[in-house]
């Protein structure tokens, strides 16, 4: 189908529904990539639509992320908290503040020390991410040749921590990432359809491959959509390129749960 009459058909559900869950990735899909990571802002106009999507709680807003759920909050710079799955759905943080943590077997607390023990060895420290239940090393602003040794290095080092362990190698856009694999996105994308039951129309932006498994979960129930520069082989329904074609999506979706136009 394509994009235009896929998304009428959405709207026209959203329009009808007793229910509704927008879910949101966050790097990539509602900010662009920086290299410093701490500093990788919302598109300018996002945090004001998803203030006013929060305030006037026409929709349920949950954001899902491989960030720890402490780094996002800060990031997004909203008015008030949404609902936050972290680390690939091993964290979850309500919006009144009360936080999920799932339990990490020994082994994998153990796998996750020890390849941070050998890449702070190799001098990689600065570009290592340490999250619950995940290790990321990051290598956006080298260049190709650097970017193919780190790679090859990470691979071969880091194999060995999965190995007895419930643990695995993951790539994501701009590094790679040694995670348990007791969750991903897409536990997260189920458990809150289940939450919500029948009569709900629900929609999950992501751009890239940890996002598949939340687009997988949501196939046949929502709406799954790509939301990056570059078209690349997904499950997800449709492709929209950030952050205009982002942002006309958010407002849309405000304008269809409140009946009121944006920008307001």
């Amino acid at each position: 189908m394509e994009k235009e009459s896929e998304l009428k058909k959405f709207w026209g559900e959203l329009a009808g529904a007793k229910k509704r869950v927008l879910m949101l990735d966050y790097d990539g899909t509602l900010s662009p990539f920086r290299k410093e990571r701490d500093k990788a802002l919302p598109y300018p106009g996002v945090r004001e639509i998803l203030d006013e999507i929060l305030e006037t709680a026409c929709s349920r807003l949950v954001i899902i992320s491989g960030r720890w759920t402490k780094d996002i909050i800060p990031l997004l710079g909203l008015k008030s908290l949404p609902e936050i799955w972290g680390s690939h759905g091993l964290e979850r943080k309500f919006p009144d503040g009360r936080a999920k943590i799932v339990d990490l077997d020994r082994r994998v607390r153990e796998a996750l020390t020890g390849a941070y023990d050998l890449a702070v060895g190799e001098g990689f420290e600065e570009r290592l991410e340490r999250k619950p239940g995940a290790l990321a090393l990051h290598w956006r602003g080298l260049d190709p040749e650097q970017i193919d040794d780190i790679r090859g290095w990470a691979v071969d080092a880091w194999s060995a921590f999965t190995t007895g362990a419930d643990t695995a190698l993951y790539k994501f856009d701009g590094g790679i990432e040694l995670r348990s694999k007791n969750k991903n996105k897409g536990d997260a994308v189920s458990t809150i359809l289940a939450e919500e039951g029948e009569d709900c129309c629900a929609a999950y932006l992501g751009d890239d491959q940890t996002d598949e498994d939340a687009f997988h979960s949501l196939k046949g129930k929502g709406l799954s959509v790509l939301v990056r520069e570059e078209f690349r082989d997904t499950e997800a329904d449709i492709w929209l390129r950030p952050p205009d074609e982002l942002l006309e999506f958010l407002g849309k979706w405000y304008r269809v749960c409140t009946g009121k136009a944006w920008p307001v």
